[in-house]
């Protein structure tokens, strides 16, 4: 068991599995070393949100919303209503005086958008028949209001009221939401970063307006993310990460990330007519505000905010794409993906000599765009000034499918969903031991038995 649960397994597909990542059954620095399996789904689990400290929901294919405890691992509510799979989810907390309250709003494929308590599973207000399915949600608590994206952008109060609307011209529809400044909103269509902007009359009425589009990228847009007040950040399906102004929505810094696979090891220098590009479509982006964390295929990329430089990569991070990450600090992280595992990482110093196993990383690495390009350029990794690598920490075996993502309760454990239709809470082994042990004693004593 302790083997299937740490990293004991083969590799779930043809790829040889790089000896570097086979961390083997001693993971001191792994504390989730327990996990409980969390069944109710029937089709692939593809979205977690966190409620609050002790309750996240799941949706996915089956249309089902479950809500879950996490420290029990008990299902609290199910809740049904769309016929279709769910293509987005998020919590609106409403604040009334001295109270507040969380609710789920769920988009589905049946173009519908629904509102739920789930203290008690209730749909509380439902909208049917739009014009298409929504495909991402955004809440802006500040204004009491939220925002659907799909073929059209609407903006919805707290009582689903329509308030206004902004059709877009894209074939493939908003993809992303995100808040700006100044009651600005950032939304990726295609290769493209709309900026709107809600304007709230004497009335109280609202209305939106484009103010600015964003073409910088080359192709399609596959992540966006606030960074922190004044940056955001976009990531494009041929490895471009650009780093935005969030008030004037200039251009602060455009990475372009294109790993190759070098023909000859012994190459000391990697060009990029020498190579075959491996990979490189920016997946997912995630940020503590001074780092970015971009999933690159199946590697691993941490770019520093503040000297716009890359900090320490991974190349080959797991055995397929990964789909989702986390900066738990300035030096770990945790990451998933397609291949079934979870896994924890610590930035480290390269060992001397510099790491041999990726010298073609770097194939091209600019800061310019690359339609401005003159020519091939060259790099050696070994010029990069202060590059770190990650080292493999802790290693999560226990799904049988794809990991689609995962949500940290900090000492409390971590849930990942995926698409074998479970839910996997993992646990502090030793924390669970001392908390089982104080309940035992507790529970003697109140018997008499000490």
């Amino acid at each position: 068991m302790l083997r299937w649960i740490l990293g004991g397994r083969e590799a779930q597909s043809s790829v040889e599995k790089s000896p570097v990542l086979c961390i083997g059954e001693e993971q001191p620095k792994n504390c989730f070393t327990e996990l409980q399996v969390l069944k109710g789904h029937f089709d692939i689990v593809r979205f977690l949100v966190q409620i609050d400290d002790f309750r996240c929901a799941s949706a996915g294919d089956d249309g089902l919303v479950l809500v879950w405890n996490i420290q029990t691992g008990e299902r609290l509510q199910e809740l049904r209503g769309h016929s279709q799979q769910i293509t987005a989810i998020t919590t609106f907390t409403c604040n009334n005086g001295l109270l507040s309250h969380t609710w789920l709003i769920t988009a589905s494929s049946d173009r519908s958008l629904s509102l739920w308590d789930p203290d008690t599973g209730n749909r509380v207000q439902t909208v049917s028949d739009l014009q298409s399915p929504v495909k991402c949600l955004l809440v802006l608590e500040r204004l009491c209001v939220w925002v659907s994206g799909g073929e059209e952008l609407c903006v919805w109060n707290k009582d689903f009221q329509l308030q206004c609307h902004k059709q877009n011209q894209s074939d493939t529809g908003i993809t992303a939401l995100i808040e700006l400044p100044k009651n600005c909103i950032a939304a990726s269509m295609d290769k493209e970063i709309m900026i709107y902007r809600l304007t709230i009359s004497t009335d109280s009425s609202l209305s939106v307006a484009e103010i600015r589009c964003l073409s910088d990228h080359q192709e399609q847009i596959r992540a966006l993310i606030n960074v922190n007040d004044g940056l955001f950040a976009s990531g494009s399906h041929m490895g471009e990460l650009i780093l935005w102004d969030a008030i004037d929505w200039n251009i602060l810094a455009y990475e372009h990330i294109l790993w190759e696979e070098p023909q000859a090891c012994t190459q000391a220098e990697i060009r990029i007519g020498a190579s075959i590009p491996s990979e490189m479509s920016i997946q997912h982006l995630t940020t503590n505000g001074k780092l970015i964390l971009a999933a690159v295929g199946s590697g691993l990329y941490v770019y520093s905010v503040l000297t716009k430089t890359v900090v320490a990569y991974r190349k080959v991070a797991h055995d397929s794409n990964i789909l989702h990450t986390m900066l738990l600090s300035d030096s770990e992280l945790m990451s998933c993906s397609e291949d079934g595992s979870v896994r924890m990482w610590e930035i480290q110093d390269l060992p001397l000599p510099a790491e041999p196993a990726t010298p073609g990383f770097f194939g091209m690495w600019t800061f310019g765009r690359t339609h401005k390009q003159t020519g091939p350029t060259s790099k050696k990794i070994i010029d990069v000034p202060n590059i770190r690598t990650l080292e493999l920490t802790g290693d999560l075996i226990g799904h049988s499918g794809s990991i689609q993502m995962f949500v940290s309760f900090k000492e409390d454990g971590l849930v990942t969903c995926s698409t074998d239709h479970l839910l996997i809470l993992w646990k502090n082994g030793e924390r669970q031991s001392r908390l089982r042990s104080l309940a035992l004693f507790q529970k003697l004593e109140e018997n008499g038995g000490l």
